[in-house]
């Protein structure tokens, strides 16, 4: 599937896409704090980008389970010099995680090519139209409640089709506000309001949001639900992360946001040159 965010294309059926994240944060659950200044912030995205990654996704707000709002100012000054000075040295496609518009289109001045929204396409309709108007690609994320309180209700009576019919809503609204339809892509929000078993159901069945009609994106990098299933700490997911998207991509995924990116992108990769393989029919021998 091609996907489009501004001069930028991209096709998922070619290769599986790396999206790197940089949390410009000192609240968020891995990383938090790490890359608070512009300096080290633009180092750890070139290195991202020498590691493969095809996009960089920049948070200016944490949105870890029971994490707290802040305001559009503090989200511009972590995320716009940054995004300035990192466009003075890469053309990477830069997508900034926010579901404010004024923030997101401080950001689309400064360069930006893409919007990553996790409440999909609300709470704020202004962010449809800025996505439209700067031809910016659309990444709609599916969460229930907000993230303070998502956690407290992650029971579904039909997880697969209840958050699939929610994403197809938001895609819907998107086209209605101008946003190109090769300009979305869809998460199914692993993490955001469900439970361990919801993590892996939708792990398993990515394949059918593809039916909404564009790519699909998964976030699983060092989420609680892999510590649960292996019983460690943040710092020893990289396994489970890598586990858990090579299965994402067999199953469908074709966007995979990571916070540690030659790892992943080395394992997907391979995967995807297994993939490619033509498989050839075996006959019995006697």
């Amino acid at each position: 599937m091609v996907f489009k965010a501004r001069d930028k294309y991209f096709d998922t059926d070619k290769k599986p896409l790396i999206m790197g994240i940089l949390n410009i944060t000192p609240d968020s659950f891995s990383d938090g704090g790490m890359y608070q200044d512009a300096d080290s912030a633009v180092k750890r995205c070139m290195q991202m980008i020498s590691e493969g990654a095809d996009i960089i996704d920049m948070g200016g707000e944490s949105s870890r389970p029971g994490s707290s709002r802040i305001s559009s100012k503090v989200e511009m000054e972590r995320i716009v010099p940054v995004i300035s000075r990192l466009r003075e040295k890469s053309d990477i496609c830069i997508s900034v995680d926010t579901y404010k518009a004024d923030v997101a289109e401080a950001a689309m001045k400064e360069g930006a090519d893409m919007i990553n929204n996790i409440y999909g396409a609300d709470p704020d309709p202004d962010l449809l139209r800025i996505a439209a108007s700067y031809s910016a690609g659309l990444c709609l994320m599916h969460m229930r409640g907000e993230p303070g309180t998502m956690q407290a209700e992650t029971e579904y009576c039909d997880i697969i089709n209840e958050i699939y019919s929610v994403l197809r809503n938001s895609y819907e609204k998107a086209l209605l506000a101008g946003v190109s339809e090769d300009s979305i892509m869809i998460d199914p929000g692993i993490g955001f309001g469900k439970s361990v078993d919801g993590n892996l159901r939708l792990i398993r069945n990515i394949g059918h949001f593809k039916g909404i009609g564009c790519p699909v994106l998964i976030g699983v990098s060092r989420k609680s639900f892999i510590a649960k299933i292996l019983d460690n700490d943040t710092e020893d997911r990289l396994s489970g992360t890598i586990a858990a998207n090579t299965a994402a991509y067999i199953f469908g995924a074709g966007v995979f946001r990571v916070h540690d990116v030659k790892e992943n992108a080395e394992a997907l990769n391979i995967s995807s040159s297994i993939l490619k393989i033509k498989a050839e029919k075996i006959g019995r021998t006697s």
